[in-house]
């Protein structure tokens, strides 16, 4: 995938705005994706499973996402953008010498590796597997990429090495491909994305 990181910003939003406006987007741009069934899984998350097979063994018994306390949502920025900063971005023939091996980055990752990362240090204070979903998402310009889906209960977040800012899933440019599916971390489904997102023909 072409995962070029842009440069990172340290979100400085007032919180209460921040959701207020998310809980006032849920009114008209569709909060939460709508999944059409099972898919298959990326070849990269395969092989990943292979290697540490406790990454597709998280099963999590509640469908409903996490309730956004402006806790959660320090923690969202502060873990979204320090990963951002914290690693390289580079592709994974460069870092692994072969293309689709997503791994945890060691000072250098594509946007895969952003998101296994970010991932696992939310796992790490609390969040479920379930709330913490890897997703495929495709580019305007026809790239493929990788963001972290964090299911709340104001909507589905996007965390993402290309942009500082966390946005609702609606209003990014990308088109949603599949995602991990909330139940079992080692099947992917679909994703029903409707919305009207041009598709250029000239890389960023």
């Amino acid at each position: 995938m072409y995962c070029v990181r842009v440069s990172s910003s340290i979100v400085s939003l007032v919180l209460l705005l921040v959701l207020g406006g998310l809980e006032a987007n849920a009114q008209s741009l569709a909060p939460f994706m709508q999944v059409i069934g099972k898919t298959t899984q990326p070849i990269g998350h395969h092989d990943l499973c292979a290697r540490l097979p406790i990454e597709c063994r998280e099963r999590t018994a509640s469908e409903a996402p996490m309730h956004l306390t402006p806790a959660r949502w320090n923690e969202l920025i502060a873990i979204n953008d320090n990963v951002n900063t914290a690693i390289e971005p580079d592709t994974d023939l460069d870092v692994y010498g072969r293309e689709e091996y997503w791994n945890y980055p060691d000072g250098k990752g594509d946007c895969e590796d952003f998101v296994l990362l970010k991932r696992r240090e939310l796992l790490a204070r609390g969040w479920s597997a379930g709330s913490l979903l890897i997703t495929v998402v495709r580019q305007t310009n026809g790239d493929g990429h990788a963001v972290l889906t964090v299911r709340t209960d104001r909507g589905d977040l996007v965390l993402d090495n290309l942009e500082g800012k966390i946005k609702l899933w609606t209003q990014t440019d990308y088109q949603f491909v599949k995602r991990q599916s909330d139940r079992d971390s080692g099947r992917w489904v679909s994703i029903e994305d409707d919305r009207n997102v041009m598709v250029g023909s000239i890389k960023r």
